[in-house]
């Protein structure tokens, strides 16, 4: 008989018992389950609600299923539902009517949140890990290339001389933010919800703030029926991967792009590659193409918790079984895509000569050959007009602006002089930039140093 079966004439059908069962994914819970139950079963002994002796045989026992589960000595069952219920059966087979005490003053309702909320505290703690460690691989590949010249791009078209170090910081913010992100979900995460019961709290006398300091948190949640229904703190956790996996995603598109042969800035380490079945000299970037992909799964897991909690009247309903899933799915998903992509960077050849020859065409020297106009004295939309011009004539004549004589220059504006010259070769061009945050090498050297100091001090969760 089921443990709630009390109440029933007649046993559960087994095609609804199968699709009522929840062990095949919940079984991942079971560490925090048991971490759980060993909380309350002390705390039950503390507040004299069960006898310390019965606590500490249910303790020990539970510990005892925590190896055996390890060991991979225990099958769970599909008749006993979920882990939550599989472990309790366990225990009540291995110690009697001692292990039927452990579930006084607590409903499966806090005790799956508070199993949720352990595990994603730990998911969040290894997920900023690994963003720390690809944070620091940026770094590494950018202070490598500080004088690495290549094209910046707008609309996918040559804008404006960069470096590829300058590039590079620029995914370091994203995935700073993305680090913030996720510490501000643990925040919120870190609230205990054992102790609610099913909705309304219990009537027995018990200690929830030993339970958080028993477990680890820093609060106890305030509504015994917004701790069991609630599950902003996954929805918050699925929103921080996907934004995390759309960074991922655009990184991964520029390495695709720039692997091809049309762009040959980079070469994607044969130890993350593919080949073809058919085409012999086929290498294919699969790796960024399958993170690329996994992103897409990502949304859908957001958009799968949304959909389920976005009609349930209060508090716990049997929709939110649901949540697990796609939580598991995204948090594997995030951890697996950010340490291969991390390898793939690390071990990323760049080809600079390829990326400084692209660099000298386009006419990314247009808006500071304008600029030089303006220092002359010129507003700037009348300069933007004249270097646009300038630009049309040199598509026509197949030449850049630096290409230009002097006398070919003057027909367009009396302003210009020798010095023109310098001011747009495409080191000029990235070294003028004077404002804060720009390509130049001194502003690439602040990022990298604040980028350093970052990683030093700041890239971990105050637990």
């Amino acid at each position: 008989m089921k443990l709630w079966g009390g109440r029933f004439s007649k046993e559960e059908s087994s095609s609804a018992n199968e699709f009522n069962a929840s062990i095949a994914f919940d079984q991942k819970l079971y560490r925090q389950d048991i971490r759980g139950s060993i909380a309350h079963a002390r705390m039950l002994s503390k507040q004299g609600i069960i006898p310390q002796e019965e606590a500490e045989l249910i303790t020990s026992a539970l510990c005892g299923i925590l190896a055996d589960i390890e060991d991979g000595k225990i099958e769970f069952t599909i008749e006993n539902e979920d882990i939550h219920m599989n472990i309790e059966s366990i225990l009540t087979a291995r110690i009697g009517a001692a292990g039927k005490r452990l579930h006084t003053a607590r409903s499966r309702n806090d005790q799956v949140a508070v199993d949720f909320r352990l595990y994603l505290m730990d998911e969040i703690m290894d997920i900023v890990t690994l963003l720390g460690k690809l944070s620091s691989s940026l770094v590494s590949v950018a202070e490598s290339n500080r004088d690495t010249v290549m094209p910046g791009y707008t609309h996918l078209q040559r804008a404006q001389p960069i470096t590829l170090a300058y590039h590079l910081m620029a995914y370091f913010q994203m995935f700073r933010r993305d680090m913030g992100r996720f510490r501000d979900c643990y925040k919120r995460t870190d609230d205990l919800p054992l102790g609610s019961g099913a909705l309304a709290g219990t009537t027995y006398d018990t200690d929830r703030e030993f339970l958080a300091r028993e477990l680890g948190f820093s609060s106890v949640s305030e509504n015994a029926m917004d701790s069991v229904s609630d599950r902003d703190f996954a929805i918050e956790f699925l929103s921080a991967c996907s934004i995390t996996m759309m960074h991922l995603s655009r990184f991964c598109e520029e390495m695709i792009v720039w692997s091809s042969s049309e762009f040959g800035f980079i070469e994607i380490d044969d130890a993350y590659s593919t080949g073809s079945s058919i085409m012999p000299q086929k290498k294919n970037p699969d790796m960024a193409e399958l993170i690329r992909g996994k992103t897409g799964s990502v949304y859908g897991n957001l958009f799968t918790l949304l959909t389920i909690m976005k009609g349930l009247p209060l508090a716990y309903n049997k929709d939110m079984q649901e949540d697990k899933p796609p939580v598991f799915d995204a948090g594997d998903t995030v951890k697996s895509s950010v340490a291969i992509f991390t390898d793939m960077l690390d071990t990323m050849h760049v080809k600079a000569d390829n990326m400084a020859q692209a660099a000298k065409r386009g006419f990314m020297n247009a808006t500071d050959a304008a600029d030089y106009l303006v220092s002359k004295g010129l507003p700037f939309r009348d300069c933007h007009e004249i270097i646009g011009k300038m630009v049309l004539y040199c598509i026509g004549k197949d030449k850049a602006l630096e290409e230009l004589s002097m006398e070919e220059m003057k027909d367009f504006s009396d302003k210009f002089e020798n010095d023109i010259y310098d001011r747009i070769s495409v080191r000029a061009c990235i070294e003028a930039k004077r404002s804060q945050g720009s390509t130049s090498s001194e502003s690439v050297a602040k990022m990298i140093e604040n980028a350093k100091r970052l990683i030093a001090g700041d890239f971990s969760i105050d637990t």
